[in-house]
Order: structure tokens, then C-alpha cells, then sequence
């Protein structure tokens, strides 16, 4: 808990923190960068060029001091798991918190200026520590229960099997232990870290890729969308890389598999809501279901541009043949003459999703995957239409999370 002494400086404070939190952020990146250079392999290029980052940073440093002071914000425990799991997918160790740390308050400093007191700068590195140290306790258990020695040693070697062009812009790569070792089990819904090496001297970039088939199966499979710049982003640095670059018996260094989210929560009805690569999740949960539980009922709602660009959609007949629960109902936003609904065993709509058309059971569990944008209308869509929200499960690859919190 908060001080009492650094919680009424926290609140008095909090308003001039919250209105300069992207400037303070801005600032705090290209410090710890020039100090640190070696941690431009842990962050997202992309979301460093695009401003993504610092917003998210800012937001969620104010956000939990809302939740210290009991002023607002949102329920900490599942967003400090989301964190946790991000943080352990990336091998984040403990010593890198006080680094980020130190140039934090640095950076307050530099914003603020004469308005932050010995007073103001205790209370603020008083939050930042706490919510340091919940995430560090969260990670350390993730390392141990991932058999992770060492702290942050999560790195190991996996030889490339197979790479299945899956639709437009999209791979699936099929991988095994390097080593000849056992493939580890996940939950569907988790995900791996990829590390690649860029050309010319770049480094290291991470990216995180749900895992998209069977729990149990002899090897892993992620499916990959490469990422093209628009609007001035960059293209995906990983993405470009692992479509041009990777082939059958190359190697790559994965994460164990993380991610705190259960694609398949519950017993009852399932209900699996996702667009474009946002889909990946989902079959890995058809997949499961096919193996363990074939006869729960389950609804898959994808939406996609068309049918082209509908990743794994040859799968579904066979799935839909293994689970007779199974209801598929498709959004493509344009539809071709051969997106044929009785081949695909699949409602298939025109136009985008529209959340009051979901089939939906009452008691049902749900899953989403997709754009932030489409995950905040659908599941704005379920609420208003009853679903309590503790059975809305999401995943968020990026900065960001949906509005309300969790």
C-alpha cells in the first residue's frame, strides 16, 4: 500500500502528471536508450515510431496511481497478469526495473522541473516501486512454473519444419525443439515470443504470435500476417523478416508459451469472436475442443476483408466435421462469388460485424482477438446485451487495452 504521506502528494500531483504523462514519457525513452542502448532489443520499434508506446507507458504509470489513491482506474490485478506475461515473454529481468526507474523520475524531473519537491519525487518513486515489485513477485513465479532458470533465460532454439502460405500476407511456420527435446503444452489462447536478428547491424526485435494449433501435437505453429506500413508506420520489421527470410530447417529463438488468457474457459457454450489475424487463438481452441471436448457447443465469429484474406479457412470444414456444435458465421467485408456458405459450412455475411447479430447463448464464455477498434465495439455489443463481463476474456498484442479496463 501507498504511504499515507506519498498518497495525499500523489493526489495533489496527479492532475499535472496525468496532462504532461506523453511529454514525461517521450522524454524518458531516447534517455534510457542513449544510457542503455542494448534494451532496443526488448521494445517494439514500431510502436517507439508510431508514439504507441510512450501513450501506453503514460497511461498505465497514471492509471495505477489512480488505483493506489483510490481516485479511479481500472482493476489492476488482470492488468498487472497481462503485464506479468508480456514482461516474461520478453525475459525482463529484475535489474532492468531499476534502470527504468532511474530515468523515469529523471524524466519527471526534466517536465516538471522546480514543481518536483524531494517530497513529490519520493511519492512518485514510492508508486513506481510498488507496482515494480508486484510485477517482478508475478514474473518470478511465470520463470519458475515456465521451468525458466536463471531469471529472463527464456531463449531457446527451435528448427523450422514447415512455412504454409495460409492467405493473403500470411504464413504459418511449424517448429520443433532444436534440441530434440519435448514440445511444451500451453493453453490456447497463449502465445510465443519470436527474436529475430535484423540486417545491417540493427539487432534484436522481439514480437509476440499466439500460438494457432493443437496443444499436445508433436511441434508448434504460429501464423504470421506480415505487417505493411500505411499512414507512415514502418512496415513490421519481424513480420517482413519471417515471410522473406525463413525456410524449412532454419532456426529461430522462441519464448516459452505465455499469455494469461484462456481461449477455452468454462465447460458450457463457447464463444469465439475474432477478426484477421485476430483468428489464430481460435483455432487453436477448434483444435483442442476436436481432441478433448467435441461435443461443446461452440460459436466462431470471424470477420476478414474477404475470403482471400480469411487465414486458415480451408481448416474449418474439417473441424466443423470433427465438432457438430460447431456454428460458423463469417463477416466479409466484400464477398466473391466463390465464398460458397455450403462449402464453407458457414453463415457468411457482407459488411462489417455487427455485435447485435452474434449468436449468443446466455451462459456462454467468450473469447475475442482482433484490432482494438473491433474488439471495443463487440464486446461494448455483449455487455449491452447481458454478458457479464468476467466471461469476456481478450487478447491485446501490443500497447493498449480496451476501454474499461479489463
Amino acid at each position: 500500500m501507498l504511504s499515507e504521506s506519498s498518497k495525499a502528494v500523489v493526489i495533489a500531483t496527479l492532475p499535472v502528471v496525468r496532462a504532461h504523462g506523453e511529454e514525461i514519457t517521450g522524454r524518458f525513452y531516447p534517455r534510457m536508450f542513449a544510457a542503455h542502448p542494448e534494451l532496443l532489443n526488448l521494445f517494439n520499434r514500431g510502436n517507439q515510431a508510431t508514439g504507441q508506446q510512450k501513450a501506453a507507458l503514460a497511461a498505465s504509470v497514471v492509471a495505477y496511481a489512480e488505483h493506489l489513491t483510490g481516485t479511479g482506474g481500472p482493476a489492476w490485478d488482470a492488468i498487472l497478469d497481462r503485464i506479468a506475461h508480456k514482461h516474461a515473454s520478453l525475459g525482463i529481468t529484475p535489474d532492468q526495473y531499476t534502470v527504468v526507474g532511474r530515468h523515469l523520475m529523471a524524466a519527471i524531473g526534466e517536465v516538471l522541473g522546480a514543481a518536483v519537491t524531494p517530497e513529490v519525487a519520493a511519492a512518485w518513486d514510492e508508486v513506481y516501486w510498488l507496482m515494480a515489485c508486484e510485477l517482478i513477485a508475478r514474473e518470478a513465479r511465470l520463470y519458475t512454473t515456465a521451468g525458466v532458470t536463471g531469471g529472463g533465460a527464456v531463449w531457446r532454439d527451435w528448427r523450422v519444419t514447415g512455412v504454409v502460405p495460409e492467405a493473403t500476407d500470411v504464413v504459418s511456420l511449424t517448429l520443433v525443439p532444436a534440441d530434440g527435446g519435448p514440445v511444451p503444452g500451453f493453453v490456447p489462447g497463449q502465445y510465443v515470443s519470436v527474436a529475430v536478428d535484423l540486417d545491417g547491424g540493427l539487432g534484436q526485435q522481439i514480437r509476440q504470435y499466439s500460438l494457432s494449433g493443437r496443444p499436445g501435437a508433436d511441434h508448434w505453429r504460429i501464423t504470421v500476417k506480415r505487417v505493411r506500413g500505411v499512414g507512415g508506420a514502418p512496415d513490421g520489421l519481424v513480420s517482413t523478416v519471417l515471410h522473406e527470410r525463413i525456410a524449412p530447417g532454419d532456426t529461430l529463438r522462441l519464448s516459452p508459451p505465455f499469455g494469461e488468457v484462456s481461449a477455452v474457459a468454462g465447460d458450457g457454450p463457447l464463444l469465439l469472436v475474432s477478426a484477421g489475424i485476430g483468428l489464430t487463438p481460435a483455432m487453436s481452441a477448434l483444435e483442442h475442443l476436436a481432441a478433448t471436448a467435441p461435443e461443446r457447443p461452440v460459436v466462431l465469429v470471424h470477420a476478414d476483408r474477404d475470403g482471400a484474406a480469411h487465414a486458415h479457412r480451408d481448416e474449418l470444414p474439417r473441424l466443423h466435421a470433427r465438432l457438430p456444435n460447431l456454428r460458423l458465421k463469417l463477416w466479409y467485408e466484400r464477398t466473391t462469388d466463390g465464398d460458397d456458405p455450403a462449402a464453407l459450412t458457414a453463415e457468411v455475411a457482407s459488411g462489417r460485424i455487427d455485435p447485435e447479430l452474434i449468436p449468443l447463448s446466455p451462459d456462454a464464455h467468450v473469447h475475442l482477438c482482433g484490432p482494438l477498434p473491433f474488439m471495443n465495439e463487440v464486446r461494448g455489443g455483449l455487455l449491452r446485451r447481458g454478458v457479464p463481463v468476467e466471461r469476456i476474456a481478450y487478447e491485446v498484442f501490443g500497447p493498449g487495452m480496451l476501454r474499461g479496463g479489463v
